[in-house]
């Protein structure tokens, strides 16, 4: 099944917003939609060519097995990211969605050609992919930043403003796409840890939890100050 673009919520944010509109839909006749339901896989380390993808909406991992067999997550994927390692024979990693998430996919050779029409696009995605490893290197620094306190109020702030349809401001309410292992995991804390971090925000007033998974920011000027980036 295609995606309508028309109905698209990242037809603005995402690469192929620099096409028209008749580009855009010549371009969505190639693809598909397709649903992932939470810790299925798109593509896993050694897949050879594997599809890339527009993310329509949900949260993905790129995630690595370590020697000890410990997973490592290397990257988070929020909507209007682009998935795929093209030109290349196979994936590296493994893409899991941590959300059920749905994605526009493409055969990575109908991408290829695509980009070899449109300059533009090439430019988007490469623009794109500065952003993401930009956020990528932000979320890997985590782990060595300052006290424990530090390192979840800076990962919340980082979902808060990933989870925003705007590049300025936090979302004011959202979800966790991350369980307190993966937190855990990526913070290099333990998870009782993490859970007395998220504990201490919500008892300062910083943040409200909502049920599991949900994150109201009460006082994101604060939530800034303690993750170490005043005036963000």
């Amino acid at each position: 099944m295609n995606l309508a673009c028309s109905t698209c919520p990242v037809k603005e944010r995402a690469a192929c917003a620099v096409l028209s509109d008749d580009e855009r839909d010549a371009l969505a006749r190639a693809g598909r939609t397709r649903t992932l339901q939470k810790g299925e896989m798109l593509f896993a380390a050694g897949d050879e060519d594997a599809a890339c993808a527009t993310l329509v909406s949900g949260v993905l991992k790129v995630a690595t097995i370590t020697e000890d067999g410990e997973e490592q997550i290397l990257a988070l994927v929020h909507p209007a990211g682009f998935i795929g390692e093209l030109f290349r024979p196979f994936s590296e990693f493994d893409v899991v969605a941590l959300t059920e998430s749905k994605l526009c996919v493409f055969a990575r050779s109908d991408m290829e050609s695509a980009l070899e029409q449109h300059p533009a696009l090439t430019l988007a995605l490469l623009r794109r992919s500065q952003e993401d490893l930009h956020a990528t290197r932000e979320l890997l620094a985590l782990a060595g930043r300052g006290s424990a306190t530090q390192k979840v109020a800076a990962l919340v702030f980082a979902l808060a403003h990933a989870a925003s349809d705007s590049p300025c401001h936090p979302s004011a309410r959202f979800d966790l796409p991350l369980t307190r292992g993966e937190m855990a995991n990526m913070l290099g804390l333990t998870i009782e840890t993490v859970s007395r971090q998220l504990t201490r925000l919500e008892r300062d007033g910083v943040i409200r939890k909502a049920g599991t998974r949900g994150i109201e920011l009460l006082d994101p000027a604060h939530l800034s100050m303690l993750s170490g980036r005043e005036g963000v």
